[in-house]
């Protein structure tokens, strides 16, 4: 019975590039990954600040179906003090597909708040589901 031992090879110099010794350097890509993580950290905030928090928000209370060329949406939307705000109301048929579509401006109440408007959609044929698809300041 014969034993062989293991032995570390032996390359020729200048052959296969330098050899590195030691364990692989780990700290780069740590720090480049930390980098990348508080930048995109910091633009995700950038844009929540400016587009992510809304003083126009819209609530639907409900809609009614009065005819084969109107819907009638009822919703209620916040409005800023001394601001006007512009909000977009469609209606669908049972299929989802839009058949009407309306842009209402609403005054803000004396002192700002909670203001409930109702309002009509013209349609081209019966409509559904009435939909407040957002609010946004008037210009």
């Amino acid at each position: 019975m014969s034993e062989t031992h293991a032995t570390t090879p032996v390359f020729p110099p200048g052959r296969y590039g330098r050899r590195r010794e030691g364990g692989p350097r780990r700290l780069v890509p740590i720090v480049w990954t930390l980098v990348f993580a508080l930048g995109l950290g910091g633009l995700t905030w950038g844009y929540y600040v400016r587009y992510g928090s809304t003083d126009y928000t819209a609530d639907i209370i409900g809609w009614s179906d009065s005819s084969d060329r109107e819907m009638v949406i009822e919703f209620r939307v916040r409005v800023p003090e001394g601001a006007t705000a512009m909000c977009m109301l469609r209606a669908r048929d049972f299929e989802g597909y839009e058949v009407g579509r309306r842009a209402v401006t609403v005054p803000a109440p004396d002192g700002g708040g909670t203001v409930e408007v109702r309002e009509a959609v013209p349609t081209k044929e019966r409509g559904a589901v009435g939909d407040v698809m957002g609010c946004r300041p008037a210009s």
